[in-house]
């Protein structure tokens, strides 16, 4: 409440503006020891102002508790800001919400919406828009990078702010309902289902590798990749590059690293006419 008394409402437009400075500025100054603490301090600063404006203990306290370690997808996460809007309008106005109550819900919430973030956006909907771009820009479309850039942003700019809003409308009460239920253990299970399948038709269509050792018994000449793995297991030496790299990146072995591995497998079977 303010110094009157009277109840201080957030209107959308405050809470649209949190949301445009988290979208824009979610890893600034990030860090290992706060992560993305300055970046959700940023976004909270327009509203905590128009909360505790006129009481700068009050606005000190609240920067103070939203500066402590934060981390999580900044999509699908994003809806935590909102739940932190409403809560502080919540406290701001008399409820019984302590300054405790809003950092435990933030801590929360934000390791298994970080989960839910990774997996529907980095192993879903990422895979899907390249496996379209890169079909299109592999005949040297330059459609294919366009429409990926552009398909990324708008998908994920809709998503991060229909979450962010409804975090803000719904509240606590109603996102915890959500994370109880079954239907986000379904979706998650789909998303994985999904990606995997996308990976599988980019691994497919995408991976190419041969070998052109041939086999020679008496007058007959077998090839190696004709005559015996396509017929064992279509596709099996992609298949077997595939999994190497997954089982190298599973091990916590850098990009760089995994690629000089290709890079040296590439080389010796070149000159060794193996691949």
């Amino acid at each position: 409440m303010d110094g009157q008394g009277q109840q201080i409402k957030l209107t959308k437009k405050d809470v649209a503006k949190s949301f445009w400075r988290w979208t824009f500025f979610s890893h600034s100054n990030y860090n290992y020891e706060r992560m993305q603490s300055t970046g959700f301090t940023h976004a909270m600063i327009p509203v905590l102002t128009k909360l505790y404006g006129n009481d700068k203990e009050k606005l000190s306290k609240s920067l103070q508790r939203h500066l402590e370690f934060f981390n999580t997808e900044p999509h699908f996460g994003g809806v935590i800001g909102g739940i932190s809007i409403a809560m502080e309008e919540q406290k701001a106005n008399g409820a019984p919400i302590s300054g405790q109550m809003i950092s435990s819900v933030k801590t929360g919430l934000m390791g298994p919406l970080a989960g839910v973030g990774d997996t529907l956006w980095q192993g879903t909907i990422v895979p899907i828009l390249l496996s379209f771009a890169i079909s299109i820009g592999s005949k040297g479309n330059l459609l294919g990078p366009g429409l990926y850039i552009v398909a990324m942003f708008c998908i994920m700019w809709t998503i991060a702010y229909q979450l962010w809003m409804r975090g803000y409308y719904l509240g606590k009460e109603g996102i915890m309902k959500i994370l109880a239920g079954n239907m986000l253990k379904r979706v998650l299970t789909l998303s994985q289902i999904l990606g995997g399948i996308v990976i599988g038709g980019l691994t497919a269509t995408f991976v190419k590798l041969s070998t052109p050792l041939k086999i020679h018994a008496g007058t007959a000449t077998i090839s190696v990749q004709q005559g015996v793995l396509d017929v064992l297991f279509k596709g099996m030496l992609p298949f077997a590059m595939t999994l190497l790299v997954l089982f190298l990146l599973n091990k916590k072995l850098k990009s760089t690293y995994v690629l000089l591995i290709i890079v040296l497998i590439a080389g010796i079977g070149a000159g060794f006419w193996i691949f």
